[in-house]
């Protein structure tokens, strides 16, 4: 019996080494497995390649020593990412999904570039510059303005004048990249998404598109 007692001990403690080593050489082969295909989704401000770099997996790194969490603990360090969601498709697939703090526009009397975040900061970017001051109330009401529309569109502003008039304390004068001009008035200020199909309808000729009152354009030259 004693014999029998001794086999069976035996057996137990080489089946927990064995399970031990088989651990070991599971989890040596885990993080030997790499992050080598990345997706980013939502970026508009930064490139695929900034975005992978900043989430640190542009050397293939180990898939076990980057956890969903940490990639996007990472990410939200940056004052230029609101929010960012990612998830491990599989061991080497990550798919990144981020949603930007675009910067909206230069604040010439403050001489800061305002964020989608309202924060500020001393960088410049190619956006609009705000060339004259704008009362607190409808300031916030602009910047609000400008956030939702069409991102490739902010970029085609070059300057944006406040411009009331006796009839609309809340009017902008805006001038364009291509050399035109646009009147808009903060409650018709998503007409702006529509500013290439419009000026497409008159040749791309330039002028003045006045959206504040009516949607007419005025020839120039």
């Amino acid at each position: 019996m004693a014999k029998k007692k001794r086999k069976l001990k035996t057996r137990k403690f080489l089946s927990f080494i064995f399970l031990i080593i088989l651990a070991l050489l599971i989890l040596s082969f885990l993080t030997d497995v790499r992050i080598n295909n990345v997706v980013v989704k939502g970026n508009i401000f930064y490139s695929d390649y900034e975005i992978i770099e900043k989430a640190c997996l542009e050397d293939y790194p180990s898939s076990l020593k980057n956890s969903s969490f940490s990639i996007a603990k990472r990410l939200m360090k940056d004052t230029y990412i609101k929010k960012a969601i990612v998830h491990k498709k599989s061991l080497t697939k990550v798919v990144i999904e981020v949603e930007e703090n675009l910067p909206l526009f230069y604040y010439l009397p403050a001489k800061k570039t305002i964020l989608m975040d309202k924060s500020e900061t001393e960088e410049n970017f190619p956006v609009p510059t705000v060339i004259n001051y704008v009362p607190d109330k409808i300031y916030s009401l602009l910047l609000e303005n400008v956030s939702l529309i069409n991102y490739d569109i902010v970029k085609r502003i070059s300057e944006i004048k406040y411009d009331p008039n006796e009839v609309d304390d809340e009017r902008f004068f805006l001038t364009m990249n291509d050399g035109n001009y646009v009147y808009l008035t903060l409650e018709r200020f998503d007409k702006i998404d529509k500013y290439l199909e419009i000026i497409k309808s008159f040749d791309n000729k330039k002028g003045i598109l006045y959206l504040d009152s009516g949607e007419y354009f005025e020839v120039k030259g």
